[in-house]
């Protein structure tokens, strides 16, 4: 804390980063929990990242919440990394430490598992787990999701030679399968979770439509709270009778960040509820 009254500071810092819930989130953790702090939205420049961490630092802001594109450049910025945040090779929470020193951890890969499995019920444990891309996003969760026991994780992605590097990365942590989207036709999964960004455009990753079983679960890590996203509303339309988006990640993973820096874990139900509804 702060002292001679002075109220901490923190942020979310990306590009863009005006949409962002989070303060919206972080500000009601805090009320919820009786901690003095206030909370912003501070969009960096793209090719800014390093000189608007320091600036912030001089500004004495204790933490910072990452999003895109600087999860990988938060990453190499960190002078220590908590163990998820080593094996994630990405960083979305910064701790400034007040001798200048730069703490990152890794919070997306939790916060993906809390959601599935606390708030949803779903079974990750023996189950066939399909991830979509092979970017930062799943990177992040690739950890967690692995630790669960899944009976196959595969990643299918255009950029074979990309998802192949990738699951180099975790051979030590379980077996992954690469598929190209074109080779997915005679598959079947009991989870699909779509990490990939098309629905920023409003498109569809292409997989194709045979793997939308009714009993299949689809889970999209975006969020619009004023809609389905993209691929909620697709996958709906084909009968698919559970398919969530990503806002209970947001928030989980938003809690976990709340706790590291704060020392007090907020509950997450409410809010989630309040953000659903408003």
């Amino acid at each position: 804390m702060s002292g001679d009254g002075e109220i901490d500071r923190y942020a979310v810092v990306g590009n863009p980063v005006a949409h962002s819930l989070s303060p919206k989130i972080q500000t009601e953790f805090a009320r919820q929990t009786g901690q003095r702090l206030s909370y912003e939205a501070i969009e960096l420049p793209s090719d800014g990242f390093a000189a608007g961490i320091s600036e912030l630092q001089q500004q004495s802001f204790r933490g910072l919440n990452v999003t895109v594109p600087f999860k990988r450049e938060a990453w190499e910025l960190c002078h220590s990394l908590s163990e998820r945040a080593e094996i994630a090779g990405a960083v979305n929470t910064l701790s400034l430490q007040v001798d200048g020193s730069i703490h990152g951890d890794n919070t997306d890969g939790i916060g993906l598992i809390r959601d599935l499995v606390d708030n949803l019920k779903i079974k990750i444990q023996s189950q066939n787990v399909l991830l979509l891309g092979a970017g930062g996003a799943v990177r992040g969760v690739l950890g967690p999701l692995l630790a669960l026991s899944p009976a196959q994780l595969t990643i299918a992605n255009r950029n074979l030679d990309r998802a192949n590097a990738l699951a180099g990365d975790f051979t030590s942590y379980g077996q992954i399968e690469v598929l190209s989207y074109t080779q997915l036709s005679n598959e079947s999964y009991d989870l699909i979770i779509n990490a990939t960004a098309a629905g920023l455009s409003q498109q569809l990753p292409p997989i194709p439509a045979s793997l939308l079983d009714p009993a299949v679960v689809c889970y999209d890590m975006m969020y619009d709270i004023n809609k389905a996203t993209s691929f909620v509303e697709w996958s709906t339309s084909r009968g698919v009778k559970q398919s969530f988006d990503g806002l209970g990640m947001l928030v989980e993973q938003a809690a976990e960040a709340f706790s590291l820096w704060r020392g007090v874990r907020p509950q997450t139900a409410n809010l989630l509820r309040m953000l659903r509804t408003a």
